[in-house]
C-alpha cells in the first residue's frame, strides 16, 4: 500500500511503524487538525500534550493482535493547530494494522472530527431534559400548589383540568372546561371579567391581571386575583397560562382602609351626632350592607333598662328599591324589641337566616316596609359611649351576598367609633341640662298669696339640649307687706350660668329683705356684689316693688338693669312698655348707678315681667319681638291670668326656640 494515495483524502490519515509507533506519515487534513508533528519520533513523544494517554495503548493492541478497533465520538484534549477552536473536541477513530509498499508493518489510523454532531446531540438532550423537568414541575405545581393554575387555548377556552380550581370551586372538569369557569364567578363580577379577558385575548396583552369573587365549594364567595400571560411560539400565541390566588384578607384590609378614609372625609366637618350618624350610614351602604338605619336615643341617661325605648330615627338608607322611611322621626320601641335588648346589653345582636325569613323577634319595629324580602342577615349595633348606649345602628344584607360576619361587624364598630365624640358631647349636654334644670326647678317657687293681687309664673327651657340658661324669676312679700317681683338672666347657656343664676337670685332676695330702700339702690348693691364675687359675670334684671301709697291705691316702683322693659296691660287692652328706671346691666360698670322709677297701677291692669327668650328671634330686630308681645298681650288682656300667660307663651315661642324663657305676671283686682 502506497501512503501517498491518502494525500487528497478529506479525512485525517496517520501511519506509524514498529512497536514504538514512530510517526511515518500524516496527510494534510491530519496536519491541519493536529499540527505538523515531526516524523520518525515515537507516538508518545510526538504527542506529549495529549491528555488521554490511554489512546497509545490502542496502537499497541492493534499492532499486536491485528484486530482493528473503532472509537466513536471520543474526546481529545491537546493543543490543536486550529487555535480558533478551543476546548475538548470529539473524533471518531478507525485503527487497523497495515503493511506499506516497502514491506514495513505498522498501524494505520483514520480520523474524522465529530465535534459539531456531538455538541448538537448533547444540546438536544439537555433541552429535552429541561423540558421534561419543567413539565414535571408544572404538574407538581398544579397538583400541590396553593394557587390554582389553569391553561386555555389561544382563543380563551380552558383546555386542561385544574385540580386547584376543582378543589376550591367544586366544579368538575366537564363544568370547568371551555368557558364553564365563568359560572363560578360572582354574578356581579362576571360582566367585568368577561369584558377584560376578551380584550386581553384580542389585543394579546403581555399580562392579564384582575380580581373577582369566586364561589367556594363550601358556600359563599372569596376574592381571588388572577394573573395570566400568553405562551408564544415565535410570533404565534399557542396558549395562555395563569394562576388564581386567594386575596380575601388583602381585599378586606384594603376595603377597611378605604372605608375608614372615606368615613374620615365625610365626617371631618361634622359635629352634630345626627349628622355624623347619617354620614356614616351613607358610607356603610352599599360597601358593607344593603340597608342601614341609625337611631339616636335622646333619653339614654334617665331610662330604666327593660322599659320601652324612645328612639329618633336619623337615617335610613337602602341600597336599591324604594327609599327608606324619612329621617328625624320618633319611634317607640317596646321592651321586647331586639333593639331594646341590644341597647340594654350594650353588645351587638347578630342573626343569619334563610333569605327572606328573619326571626320575628329580630326585625325592629317600623322596618318592615323597607327591609328587603330576600334579606339574609342583620346586625343591631349599640353605640356605647362611656357606658351608655347613645345610639343604635341596624345593618342588613340581602340575596346571595355573603351574610354579615364577624369581620363586617368589627369594621362597622370601628366606623361608628367616629361618632363617639359628638355623642359624648350630646350626653354631656344632657347631663348638664338635667343638673341645670333640676337646679332651676328647685328655685322656681310658687308665687305668694297677696290680697287683691293675682300672681302667675311660667318657665320654659330652651328646646336645645345644649342650652341651659341662667334665667330666673322670683316673687315674695316683704315685712311691710309690699310684694316683690323679679326676673333676671345671667349671661351664658351652661351649667356655670345656671349655678350663678341661683346665687344671684338668692342674693337679691336677701338684699331686698335686708332694708327698706328704692329698687335702684338694691340693684346697686347687687351689682357691687356681682363685680366683687363674680368678676367675669354679667346679668340683666328687673326688680319691681308693688306698694300701697294710700288706701285703695297701688303703685309700681321698679328698676331695669339692661333688661327688656316691663309691660303694663290695662283692663281695656291698652298695653305699653315702662321705659323709665333703666340702667346698664349688672357687672358692666365699675361704679354702678341704678335709677328707680314709679308708675301707678290702675285696677284690673296686668303687669308682665319677662326674660328676652320671650321676644328674641334669630335674624329679627328686638323691636319686632317687643311689638309682637304688646299685640298678643293686648288681645289676651281679658283672659284669666293663667290663660293670659299660656296664650302669650303659645303665641310668642316657636318650636325651635333656642333660649330659656321666664315670666311673672301680676293682675290687680277690679275696684
Amino acid at each position: 500500500m502506497r501512503l501517498t494515495m491518502f494525500d487528497p483524502a478529506p479525512i485525517g490519515v496517520v501511519f506509524t511503524r514498529g512497536p514504538e509507533h514512530r510517526l511515518a506519515y500524516t496527510n494534510a487534513v491530519y496536519r491541519k487538525t493536529f499540527g505538523d508533528r515531526p516524523l520518525g519520533r515515537p507516538l508518545r513523544r510526538t504527542f506529549p500534550d495529549l491528555a488521554q494517554s490511554g489512546y497509545f495503548d490502542i496502537f499497541d493492541r492493534v499492532l499486536a493482535t491485528g484486530e482493528a478497533e473503532v472509537l466513536t465520538a471520543v474526546p481529545i484534549d491537546l493543543d490543536f493547530a486550529d487555535s480558533s477552536r478551543e476546548g475538548t473536541r470529539y473524533f471518531t477513530f478507525s485503527v487497523s494494522r497495515a503493511t506499506v509498499s516497502d514491506g514495513s508493518r505498522g498501524v494505520l489510523g483514520v480520523v474524522v472530527e465529530t465535534t459539531e454532531q456531538v455538541t448538537a446531540a448533547r444540546r438536544i438532550r439537555v433541552l429535552s431534559e429541561e423540558r421534561r423537568r419543567a413539565l414535571l414541575r408544572y404538574r407538581s405545581l398544579v397538583r400541590a400548589g396553593s394557587e390554582m393554575v389553569w391553561v386555555t387555548g389561544p382563543e380563551g377556552g380552558v383546555t386542561e383540568p385544574s385540580p386547584g380550581w376543582q378543589r376550591v370551586t367544586g366544579q368538575s372538569w366537564e363544568e370547568f372546561r371551555g368557558d364553564g369557569w365563568i359560572d363560578a364567578i360572582h354574578p356581579d363580577d362576571r360582566a367585568a371579567v368577561v369584558e377584560r379577558w376578551s380584550r386581553a385575548l384580542r389585543e394579546v396583552q403581555p399580562r392579564f391581571t384582575h380580581a373577582y369573587r369566586l364561589r367556594l365549594v363550601t358556600g359563599g364567595y372569596r376574592h381571588f386575583a388572577v394573573d395570566a400571560a400568553p405562551v408564544r411560539d415565535g410570533d404565534r400565541v399557542i396558549e395562555w397560562i395563569g394562576t388564581c390566588r386567594d386575596v380575601e384578607q388583602e381585599w378586606q384590609d384594603a376595603r377597611r382602609e378605604k372605608l375608614l378614609a372615606r368615613a374620615t372625609a365625610v365626617t371631618a366637618d361634622t359635629a352634630r351626632p345626627d349628622e355624623m350618624l347619617a354620614a356614616l350610614t351613607a358610607v356603610i351602604v352599599p360597601e358593607l350592607a344593603d340597608s342601614c338605619t341609625s337611631y339616636l336615643l335622646p333619653q339614654a341617661l334617665h331610662r330604666t333598662p327593660g322599659t320601652a325605648l324612645a328612639a329618633e330615627r336619623v337615617a335610613a338608607v337602602p341600597r336599591q328599591g324604594p327609599p327608606g322611611p324619612p329621617p328625624h322621626q320618633a319611634e317607640q320601641l317596646g321592651p321586647d324589641s331586639a333593639l331594646v335588648r341590644a341597647a340594654d346589653r350594650r353588645r351587638p345582636v347578630h342573626a343569619v337566616f334563610r333569605p327572606g325569613s328573619p326571626p320575628p323577634d329580630i326585625t325592629p319595629t317600623g322596618t318592615e316596609p323597607w327591609l328587603a324580602p330576600d334579606a339574609n342577615s342583620v346586625v343591631l349595633l349599640p353605640v356605647v359611649v362611656d357606658g351608655t348606649t347613645a345610639a343604635l345602628v341596624v345593618a342588613c344584607v340581602n340575596g346571595d351576598r355573603p351574610p354579615l360576619g364577624s369581620s363586617e361587624i368589627s369594621l362597622l364598630q370601628t366606623l361608628l367609633e367616629r361618632a363617639h365624640t359628638p355623642l359624648r358631647n350630646a350626653l354631656e349636654y344632657q347631663r348638664t341640662r338635667q343638673v341645670a334644670l333640676a337646679l332651676q326647678h328647685s328655685l322656681l317657687t310658687e308665687p305668694p298669696d297677696v290680697p287683691g293681687l293675682g300672681i302667675a309664673v311660667r318657665y320654659r327651657p330652651s328646646s336645645s339640649a345644649a342650652e341651659v340658661g341662667g334665667d330666673w324669676y322670683d316673687s315674695f312679700v316683704l315685712r311691710d307687706d309690699a310684694a316683690v317681683l323679679t326676673v333676671g338672666d345671667v349671661a351664658g347657656h351652661d351649667l356655670p350660668a345656671a349655678v350663678t343664676m341661683s346665687q344671684l337670685r338668692n342674693m337679691l332676695r336677701g338684699l331686698a329683705l335686708d332694708r327698706e330702700e328704692p329698687t335702684g339702690e338694691i340693684l346697686r348693691r347687687l351689682d357691687a356684689s356681682v363685680q366683687t364675687l363674680y368678676q367675669e359675670c354679667t346679668a340683666t334684671c328687673v326688680l319691681a316693688r308693688i306698694e300701697r301709697p294710700a288706701p285703695g291705691l297701688l303703685q309700681l316702683q321698679y328698676s331695669a338693669a339692661g333688661h327688656p322693659p316691663p309691660l303694663l296691660v290695662e283692663a281695656d287692652g291698652t298695653a305699653h312698655f315702662l321705659d323709665e328706671g333703666r340702667s346698664p346691666m349688672l357687672g358692666l360698670l365699675p361704679d354702678p348707678r341704678h335709677s328707680t322709677a314709679v308708675h301707678p297701677l290702675p285696677p284690673g291692669s296686668t303687669l308682665l315681667l319677662y326674660t328676652d327668650g320671650l321676644v328674641e328671634r334669630r335674624n329679627e330686630d328686638l323691636t319686632d319681638g317687643l311689638d309682637r308681645l304688646r299685640r298678643h298681650a293686648s288681645t289676651a288682656a281679658r283672659r284669666p291670668l293663667e290663660s293670659f300667660c299660656d296664650e302669650l307663651l303659645a303665641g310668642m315661642l316657636t318650636a325651635d326656640n333656642d333660649d330659656d324663657t321666664a315670666l311673672v305676671a301680676l293682675r290687680l283686682s277690679v275696684a
